[in-house]
């Protein structure tokens, strides 16, 4: 634990931020993370408290109390060491992480909750400016070769806990640098692609291979939503011809069917899904030259969809200078305080505001789009009617239509299910969801219905968060080793 009193001398110090005037001038992080002598005393206000439910509430199992008091104690080594024993990335998740385990912290029951994530944030940029992270490869190799195919962060877990058993991992992405929707999906302001590379040079040299821009199966139907992700693929490899060279396959691509709103005018112009807008920006930051980007500058952008991927649509779209940005969700407004009583230690509902809506922007709850309309072929204005709830089911309120002006819209509603071709090749049994169909148990956890296939994260279990896919990632890899060898020591 931290110091026995702490909990009660010391208030919780948030991370800062950049001035919003600054940072929308660039698409460079503007978090500014704990200094020293705030981190200690940050780690020094846990409490001791017996069940550590944050444990529970980390999709990771990362052992919080242990990093949070060598903190305080201002040992910083072995406080990477204790995060680093459960998390592949934590410079990932103490960035883009909601924080589950900061809601289910003992001190939150009336109080705020301990800093965890900005201590996950500090602990890890240490390491990293000390030297302490290096690659790990193994002492001997087996002799095995797997295959995973997709390089998010489930991806790259599997791929590291194998390299590091001692298996030849080759990783397979469609796009023209590793890092799946961590590097095409997140802004770079919330997520330096710098990041993903030093990792990415860390694996390599731990044996891992990368072959980008190698689509495998037919993932991407020519036809439909599911032809608008990302897909920058220069040559392809057959599911027939993996499964003929590898001695096992982890599937591990991205839940990146988009959700549609089908409405009348959803074909105008200047109607986008987000993932058409969010990877756009990424690249052109990269230095890649785009033809015909879709800009928001000088123009009413409505973001369709309250969730992050909303948020970042737009955070990006006041960095490029549009005029007006209106943020629409179909639910009511959450309350801005939680009932603790009725919700701890599990994820609240609460109205949350980004560092995104910060930046400006006009948010609208209960909110339904009826069409959208144009002039010559092009977005113009959206027709939208006010909803309750009644019996569960949202109802539409007579008389409250409204007309909303608007040159770009952007579909951030949430993704249904990964692109069925990669499935599809393999002959992979799906879930009700169209989701790769396996299980997590103990035995046999994330195989597929076709041998020496396995399945994680997004892929797996659907739309999630960034910690459960290294998760899952870090599961599946010790299942392939298992299956592999017999037997495993890698952690579950």
């Amino acid at each position: 634990m931290g110091k026995i009193t702490g909990f009660m001398e010391f208030e919780r110090v948030e991370e800062s931020c950049a001035p919003v005037a600054e940072r929308l001038r660039h698409y460079h992080e503007f978090v500014i993370g704990l200094d020293e002598a705030q981190a200690r005393q940050q780690g020094a206000r846990c409490m001791d408290c017996g069940t550590p439910f944050c444990n529970n509430a980390c999709p990771l199992g990362n052992v919080i109390p242990d990093f949070n008091d060598w903190v305080y104690r201002g040992n910083w080594q072995n406080a990477f060491t204790v995060l680093d024993s459960t998390n592949n990335f934590p410079e990932f998740t103490g960035r883009v992480c909601p924080a589950p385990c900061e809601a289910a912290c003992v001190l939150n029951i009336n109080a705020s909750s301990v800093g965890i994530k900005s201590l996950e944030h500090a602990i890890i940029d240490h390491a990293w400016a000390n030297g302490w992270i290096k690659p790990r490869p193994a002492r001997t190799k087996t002799g095995k070769r797997v295959a995973v195919v997709g390089s998010g962060p489930a991806g790259m877990a599997a791929a590291q806990q194998l390299a590091r058993a001692g298996h030849a991992v080759t990783v397979f992405e469609k796009n023209d640098r590793p890092g799946g929707l961590l590097r095409y999906g997140i802004p770079d302001f919330k997520l330096d692609k710098r990041h993903i590379d030093r990792r990415v040079e860390q694996m390599q040299a731990e044996g891992v291979a990368f072959r980008t821009g190698v689509l495998v199966g037919d993932s991407l139907p020519q036809n439909g939503p599911a032809s608008k992700i990302t897909n920058l693929a220069k040559e392809s490899a057959s599911a027939r011809q993996l499964l003929k060279d590898f001695d096992a396959i982890i599937l591990t691509g991205g839940s990146e069917v988009s959700r549609d709103l089908p409405v009348p005018g959803r074909d105008l112009e200047g109607v986008h899904f987000a993932m058409e807008f969010l990877p756009q920006q990424n690249r052109i930051n990269a230095g890649d030259k785009l033809k015909n980007a879709i800009s928001a500058k000088g123009k009413h952008v409505i973001v369709i969809g309250g969730g992050d991927t909303g948020s970042d649509c737009v955070g990006i779209s006041n960095r490029h200078g549009a005029k007006s940005v209106t943020q629409f969700e179909l639910m009511p407004m959450p309350p801005e305080r939680e009932n603790k009583a009725m919700t701890w230690p599990y994820w609240p509902d609460k109205l949350r505001t980004s560092s995104s809506h910060e930046e400006g922007v006009v948010r609208e709850f209960a909110i339904s789009t009826q069409r959208i309309e144009g002039e010559k072929g092009k977005v113009k204005r959206l027709q939208t009617v006010q909803v309750r709830l009644e019996n569960g089911k949202l109802v539409e309120l007579p008389g409250t239509e409204k007309h909303w002006p608007a040159d770009l819209v952007l579909l951030a509603m949430g993704f249904t299910n990964p692109a069925s071709g990669l499935l599809d090749a393999f002959g992979v049994e799906k879930d009700a969801r169209g989701n790769a169909k396996a299980s997590t148990d103990a035995a046999g956890g994330y195989a597929t219905s076709v041998p020496k296939v396995f399945a994680a994260g997004d892929m797996r279990r659907g739309q999630s968060l960034v910690v459960w896919a290294i998760r899952e990632g870090r599961q599946a890899a010790r299942a392939v080793d298992e299956f592999l060898m017999g037997s495993t020591a890698l952690p579950r």
